[in-house]
């Protein structure tokens, strides 16, 4: 069937068009694992067994994805942490890999407990002669890039780093997961692989453990072992899954729209009060990574931004206790909206700073969310 229309916004909208065989729209959940042979003992349509090929929920989803990111396949696994290390161990051992010094924990913590195999440089990735230094250092495979980087949201120049990563015949591989394909499309910018924890915004119920890989093609056997790595390992994500993340993609430019907006205006009440230190938002002015956001994002900076509040932990705790909006919890990028204490989460090793609470806005009238804030700020003695 033609789509002649690609937007991302129509394509989100009617799933692309695709409806089962008959003709039910939307197409729906197909759950078996096991193909059966015909008489010829041969398989009709390609597939044996889900594990190793999945299934037509899996595709459509996985179709769905390299359209509105511009790639040209996608894979789905049963996390971002799977897609994530699917990337890294599908990579010849004693490989070299650049990673920023700030990204999200849980990625931090795998390499420092299983990356042995590989030769990992943690980098400033918002500083471009830091990249080009490392690079220059000794031959590398991978950049790794994510941007807005978790907690702090630090800014990388996607295009920029693109072009030295490929300049040292080293491949972009970047987490898109908090800009979403509505803000951001890293292929276009020059990026390899896209990899999205669809837990969050994709998904956008909280109702979802998923993640995705999008490449632009352009590594044909990495992308080949990344599958068989999903294949042998068994990090494939189940077809009721696959359904209810397509179900949550479709209103994602709708969600982005307002959860964007009310972010941008949480961030901009809170710049200036004096109860906080500071707030790291890329959509504000004033912030260090802002005039690069504001050319590689477009539509909107997301929904993520942290505040630090005057004073210590404790008064951190304290407000992060007081809020009734702002559920205490951990994830991000979905209608409700959350706030956490990053440092208490991470634990010992935590790089967050201990005044810091990130906040997830989602889909409550901004007015409330302000207020929600403000009294939690008044009443912790901030």
């Amino acid at each position: 069937m033609a789509h002649p229309v690609r937007t991302t916004e129509s394509v989100l909208a009617q799933g692309l068009g695709r409806r089962d065989a008959t003709g039910a729209f939307p197409a729906g959940i197909s759950t078996g694992v096991t193909y059966v042979r015909d008489r010829e003992y041969a398989l009709p349509e390609g597939k044996a067994y889900y594990r190793d090929q999945g299934g037509p929920n899996l595709e459509h989803v996985e179709a769905v994805l390299a359209a509105i990111e511009h790639g040209t396949q996608a894979l789905l696994l049963s996390s971002g942490m799977a897609a994530s290390t699917a990337v890294l161990q599908a990579l010849p051992p004693g490989s070299r890999v650049v990673v920023p010094e700030v990204m999200y924990f849980g990625l931090t913590r795998w390499l420092r407990e299983f990356g042995a195999a590989l030769d990992v440089v943690e980098v400033p990735t918002g500083d471009l002669d830091a990249i080009r230094g490392a690079l220059a250092a000794a031959p590398t495979a991978l950049v790794w890039v994510e941007t807005p980087a978790n907690p702090t949201w630090v800014i990388t120049d996607v295009a920029a780093v693109a072009e030295l990563a490929h300049r040292a015949g080293a491949l972009l591989a970047v987490d898109n997961t908090v800009p979403t394909p509505i803000h951001t499309n890293p292929l276009r910018l020059g990026a390899n692989i896209v990899m999205h924890s669809c837990t969050k915004y994709l998904n956008g119920h909280d109702d979802v453990t998923a993640g995705a890989l999008v490449t632009d093609g352009s590594a044909p056997e990495l992308w080949d072992r990344i599958l068989l790595q999903r294949q042998l390992v068994g990090q494939v994500l189940g077809p009721l899954d696959a359904y209810l993340l397509l179900r949550g993609m479709r209103t994602l430019a709708a969600r982005m729209r307002v959860i964007s907006a009310s972010a941008q205006a949480v961030a901009e009440h809170f710049a200036e009060h004096p109860a906080v230190e500071r707030v790291a938002y890329p959509g504000l002015p004033g912030d260090p990574g802002h005039a690069v956001a504001a050319r590689q994002m477009t539509g909107g900076f997301s929904g993520m931004l942290s505040i630090f509040v005057r004073g210590d932990r404790h008064t951190a705790l304290a407000t992060a206790s007081r809020t009734r909006l702002f559920l205490p919890a951990t994830s991000l990028g979905g209608t409700a909206s959350l706030i956490e204490h990053r440092f208490t989460f991470e634990g010992a090793n935590s790089r967050s700073p201990e005044n810091m609470l990130r906040l997830s806005v989602g889909l409550e009238r901004v007015d409330d969310l302000i207020a929600d804030l403000e009294d939690a700020l008044k009443g912790s003695g901030a």
